[in-house]
């Protein structure tokens, strides 16, 4: 059996911020969106240049999928390629992301910032 990537799926607590981050901020573009019949709302988002695809789920409460949101959970972090990461760092947090660990602090490849809802990115070096 062989089995393909498809997305990555993360659940937020505010919709709107999460797409308006990952949209201006970070520069992804939306390719799809929809509701289901319980009110589960999902964008699609994918990055210039990306075949793969973030899923942002929000989930109303008392739906079957609803449960406490807690920071980060069940994700450990999503990685985004830079150019140059002292000035994607920067520029991520003069925009709403969260310092984690700065370029200065980093030993080798440990760039990161959280966005609205904790969730760690990780800022790589680009070829």
């Amino acid at each position: 059996m062989k089995f393909h990537f498809y997305y990555t799926g993360i659940r937020v607590r505010d919709l709107r911020k999460s797409l308006s981050f990952c949209t201006k901020v970070i520069g992804m573009k939306m390719v799809s969106k929809g509701t289901m019949p319980h009110g589960w709302k999902w964008i699609h988002l994918r990055g210039r240049g990306s075949k793969q695809t973030l899923e942002l789920n929000w989930y109303p409460e008392g739906s079957r999928f609803f449960t406490e949101y807690n920071l980060g959970e069940e994700l450990d972090h999503l990685a985004f390629l830079a150019k140059d990461v002292k000035k994607a760092y920067n520029f991520l947090v003069d925009n709403g992301a969260i310092a984690a660990v700065s370029p200065q602090q980093s030993k080798r490849t440990e760039v990161y910032v959280r966005d609205p809802d904790g969730i760690w990115k990780e800022l790589l070096q680009s070829s």
